[in-house]
């Protein structure tokens, strides 16, 4: 090993200083964890804690995020975008879980945080993707196969998940009885599998970057401080300790939404901005670097595995804990769903972006927090 690597690598060993402020965080709020529950009614209290947990969770999860992106140039596409969603996915599913368990029972939490992700990812992250990276190289060239792929799996899983619940008799209101929620759950992970191995096996060329980026690619893999292992241990450090402070982040969420009668939906708002935020900016980086293909990969891949995993996750977790879930969204978020999967038909559908694509999603992205504010 050359002195530069040997200072390349000291210097990656520093930079995981966040894993003490991780581990750190779960040991105070297991030793003082009652008492701030105690004082959550100061307004003070409330808001140290919550953003003191939001803040650590969500740093966790972008060193989970830069990880990935090492396993990404080690392994390639698809694979390395493929642990990121997966990984994201597991944090998503911890945190849902964490608040839906605790307090009161709060049955839209699933359909809350599933739109949420859905309207930042398909509407904030491709809208800022797509103009950032428009900006700065005017037009950017994406496989249109593999985004075909994508919307082709997403569509149907979004539809048959948020939209059919509303039509359904069986049961009143928007939900599923539970031989509807299990046939559902197997549907969206028997199809998400199919996507999986058609992902990565016979058509994994609609998932990958050009010839010429695949080169640098392998350059920046073999010339990486850090080996496999290594980044595998790290990614699965940071994810560890999510789900203990998920179910810690769960205290001051129900605190807002029961005693302080905030409005439902920002409890899955809240999960999702977790979530979505390291992908956000994982895209984004992409996309300024003239990488619109791994851009589409993770925004896209981001939606598909929150659909196809998080909804038979969580229909698994309501029915082995009686908690009923609500999937079926209501009112105005019926009409920006079914408008948000049209226009990003109409986006992946030449295979290269402009402004003006982006500009229109990040104009749905804002119709989505003013329906928030006022519904």
């Amino acid at each position: 090993m050359t002195s530069h690597q040997k200072n390349l690598e000291r210097a990656g060993c520093r930079a995981e200083w966040f894993v003490a402020v991780s581990l750190t965080t779960c040991v105070a709020f297991v030793l003082a964890g009652q008492t701030l529950w105690s004082k959550l009614a100061n307004p003070w209290v409330l808001a140290f804690v919550f953003f003191w947990l939001f803040g650590v969770i969500l740093g966790s999860a972008m060193s989970v995020v830069r990880h990935a992106e090492h396993l990404a140039a080690l392994l390639g596409e698809p694979y390395g975008t493929l642990v990121l969603t997966l990984s994201v996915t597991f944090i998503e599913v911890m945190s849902i879980s964490a608040v839906m368990l605790h307090g009161q029972n709060n049955p839209s939490l699933v359909r809350d945080t599933l739109i949420a992700v859905i309207m930042i990812n398909l509407n904030g992250m491709v809208g800022i993707s797509l103009l950032a990276g428009a900006w700065k190289h005017r037009e950017q060239d994406y496989n249109l196969q593999g985004a075909n792929a994508y919307l082709g799996v997403i569509i149907p899983l979004a539809v048959l998940s948020l939209v059919l619940p509303n039509y359904t008799t069986t049961t009143a209101g928007p939900t599923l009885s539970h031989p509807q929620e299990w046939a559902l759950a197997l549907l969206t992970v028997g199809l998400y599998s199919v996507f999986l191995g058609v992902q990565t096996g016979r058509h994994r060329g609609y998932f990958s970057l050009s010839e010429t980026d695949e080169v640098v690619q392998h350059k920046e893999a073999t010339s990486a401080p850090h080996s496999l292992p290594y980044h595998v241990l790290l990614l699965t450090l940071y994810i560890l300790p999510v789900v203990y402070l998920a179910e810690q982040l769960a205290h001051p969420v129900d605190y807002l939404t029961e005693t302080l009668h905030a409005p439902q939906a920002w409890s899955g708002v809240v999960i999702a901005v977790l979530v979505a935020t390291p992908e956000a900016i994982g895209a984004t980086r992409a996309a300024l670097a003239n990488q619109m293909q791994r851009s589409v990969n993770i925004f896209l891949g981001s939606v598909l595995s929150t659909i196809g995993l998080t909804v038979p996750a969580m229909l698994i977790v309501s029915n082995w804990t009686h908690h009923p879930i609500i999937l079926g969204v209501e009112h105005g978020n019926i009409v920006l769903l079914v408008l948000t999967l049209g226009v990003s038909i109409l986006t992946f559908a030449s295979g290269r972006t402009n402004v003006l694509q982006g500009l229109v999603h990040l104009l749905l992205f804002v119709t989505f927090l003013l329906l928030l504010v006022q519904g």
